[in-house]
């Protein structure tokens, strides 16, 4: 078979995750054969019970799970960053400066890093410095945390901004100036967007929540028009853009233009307070070494509540961005009083009152787990004086609340199975494990990395999507070094194989 065929059976499959428990096998052997017709699964019987017909996908005993999803991605953002070159290993400015200065020009003329994270390093980030290694070429570098850029003379001339000494632009500004680095010629982006499609299927990925910042109605519709096939896509709609949606009559779940079932109208995305690494995220107590500072909110409590009742009175759901504990809790109140449905995005820091509200308000918590494995150390030390818990999977599982899994890419790369071995194990690199209590059973999280979340996953029974993986190893026993190397053997989006290898 080949990518782009459609399947009518998958033979001999192992199933494992939701749906496992309704799974009829034999005795000895649990390989089942799975019938799918018209993008569904309609029959599983244990091997060799029923006569196959049609395409079959010999499955030779590997695993079969539901497909999986990436609940958050910057998606045009994430594919422009296999042009860029990475500075997310540089241990200091200098390093960081050094590295984007020897990266190769791009057709704009400009030098574009992404990755850094300053806020350990044992130098600070200045524009002297940049400007010493750069020169007069317009050159930008992108914080991990995508909070902040750090630009040299010449690139905040091009952009007719400017900055203190540091030559870092942080939140709005930071945003604005990724806009316009994101703006590239449609054709371009849709080629690298095709291609990270293709990469994200290659793990196992049927479907993404996409949050760029722009009006990403038209770039869907126009990538629906050309033949996009590759995912399912739920795009997010921001502030600026909300009198645009309503006006257009955009209602989440809503095929975007075009008529695509694929792509659909997602949720308003509101970002209320900044992050970790640029250290603005709202806090209820200051930042180690910053008596004065506890973040910023960046939405007032009282525009939020207004912003969320006009989008859910025009049919939109929610996505609020909220990092620290006071960002949480002004989101949890402004769901409560504009009877919005939806999640917050983050989640990173969330006080103990409030972690039961997930569940009492019907509130998602799309939570990105490989962000606690990334930013461990930066938590224990510029978060040290902050009483609310910091990445409370299990907290949030226990009383029921929804999780689902992202990736926030380009901030952490899009693939799930590394989200699936950090919120399991907590750790990566051979390290202990890291609050390993907040750690979640296998699976709670690979129900989470579906469709539906922790609460009502995609499951493998007859009537539902033929969105399935075929994977090598059982990722309810595998380890964190096999969750993270986890050999896809196929994807199957609507019973079409998206990939195989």
């Amino acid at each position: 078979m080949n990518v782009g065929e459609s399947v009518a059976v998958i033979r001999g499959a192992r199933v494992r995750g939701p749906g496992r428990e309704l799974v009829p096998v034999a005795d000895v052997d649990d390989r089942v054969d799975v019938f799918l017709e018209d993008g569904a699964i309609v029959d599983i019987a244990p091997t060799g019970i029923i006569r196959s017909a049609g395409p079959v996908l010999e499955a030779e005993g590997r695993i079969l799970i539901p497909g999986l999803w990436d609940h958050h991605v910057h998606l045009t953002q994430w594919a422009l960053a296999a042009e860029r070159v990475s500075v997310v290993d540089a241990a200091t400015a200098a390093e960081a400066a050094r590295r984007v200065a020897a990266s190769p020009l791009l057709p704009d003329g400009r030098r574009i890093a992404v990755g850094f994270r300053d806020a350990l390093w044992s130098d600070s980030p200045s524009l002297g410095l940049l400007d010493q290694h750069t020169g007069d070429v317009p050159t930008y570098l992108i914080n991990a945390d995508v909070h902040s850029v750090w630009l040299n003379s010449a690139a905040l001339g091009r952009e007719s901004m400017t900055t203190d000494d540091s030559g870092i632009l942080r939140e709005a500004a930071a945003f604005e100036v990724s806009r316009r680095l994101n703006d590239v010629p449609a054709h371009h982006a849709d080629v690298l967007v095709e291609a990270a499609a293709r990469r994200a299927a290659a793990r196992g990925v049927v479907g993404l929540v996409d949050l760029d910042m722009a009006w990403n109605e038209e770039a869907w519709a126009r990538r629906v028009a050309g033949g996009f096939d590759t995912l399912r896509v739920s795009f997010g709609i921001y502030p600026e853009h909300l009198d645009r949606a309503i006006a257009a009559g955009l209602r989440t779940g809503d095929p975007v233009r075009g008529g695509s079932d694929l792509v659909r109208v997602g949720p308003l995305k509101v970002i209320t307070d900044g992050s970790l690494g640029t250290r603005t995220a709202a806090c209820s107590h200051p930042y180690a070494g910053s008596p004065d500072d506890r973040g910023m909110l960046t939405v007032p409590p009282g525009a939020l509540v207004e912003m969320m009742t006009r989008a859910t009175a025009a049919g939109l759901s929610c996505a609020i961005h909220a990092i620290g504990d006071v960002a949480n809790s002004h989101a949890l109140d402004a769901f409560a009083l504009s009877g919005a449905t939806g999640t917050i995005e983050h989640a990173q820091l969330v006080s103990a009152s409030d972690i039961p509200r997930f569940a009492r308000l019907g509130v998602g918590a799309s939570v990105q787990p490989e962000h606690a494995v990334d930013d461990r150390d930066l938590t224990d030390e510029i978060w040290a004086a902050q009483t609310a818990t910091p990445y409370p999977l299990r907290a949030l599982a226990d009383v029921g609340a929804t999780l689902l899994f992202g990736s926030d890419a380009p901030v952490s790369p899009l693939d799930p199975w590394a989200a699936l071995a950090a919120a399991v194990y907590r750790t990566r690199g051979g390290r202990p494990a890291w609050r390993p209590e907040q750690a979640l059973d296998a699976q709670t999280a690979l129900s989470a990395t579906t469709r539906g979340g922790s609460t009502d996953p995609a499951a493998i029974r007859p009537g539902a999507p033929a969105d399935l993986v075929l994977c090598d190893s059982d990722p309810l026993s595998a380890t964190e070094s096999e969750l993270r190397g986890m050999t896809v053997a196929a994807t199957l989006l609507a019973g079409r194989l998206t990939h195989l290898v």
